[in-house]
């Protein structure tokens, strides 16, 4: 009996959606930050990098009304390996600096980078890469960001790809 590849193919994700219930193309691709502008490090981070930072986890209420945990790193680590100005260095002129988070399907939000700086806000903004303990879905992810104390989630950008830090003239 000869076996098509196609018909073994379409078989193979069948069986993966009834074990798991999702099919295989809806689990995010690796993760992948790219951080760039005026910093003095540029960096493309991917996924082990960003694991390697440390975490931190959240309890927030997400767009529907859940109470969710996220787990990622905060935002402020990041730019500071990138060598963004932060602490002492976040005064004068550097107070006209902002960050620009981008999205893979084209969304962006402009913060000002003390929004980031734990010097001028006691919540930390996390870049995710999961919920309740589990990576997030192609619909939120590979990474996102959480802002908490949002009430609106505008700024909490899912499928984050960039930081590019922006001087305002």
């Amino acid at each position: 009996m000869r076996r098509d590849p196609w018909i073994v193919a379409l078989l193979a994700l069948v069986l993966h959606i009834c074990a798991h219930g999702t099919p295989l193309l809806a689990q995010p691709p690796n993760a992948e930050l790219t951080v760039s502008g005026d910093v003095s490090k540029p960096l493309v981070l991917k996924d082990a990098d960003i694991a390697a930072l440390g975490e931190q986890t959240v309890n927030v209420t997400d767009e529907k009304g859940n109470r969710v945990s996220y787990t990622g790193v905060p935002v402020a680590v990041i730019l500071a390996q990138a060598g963004a100005p932060l602490g002492k260095d976040l005064r004068g002129p550097n107070m006209a600096l902002g960050v620009v988070a981008k999205a893979s399907d084209g969304y962006q939000v402009l913060f000002p980078l003390t929004q980031f700086d734990p010097a001028f806000s006691d919540r930390a903004v996390l870049l995710v890469d999961r919920r309740d303990g589990k990576p997030l879905d192609a619909r939120e992810g590979p990474l996102r960001l959480v802002v908490p104390g949002d009430t609106r989630h505008a700024r909490w950008v899912r499928g984050i790809t960039r930081l590019d830090v922006v001087r305002v003239h």
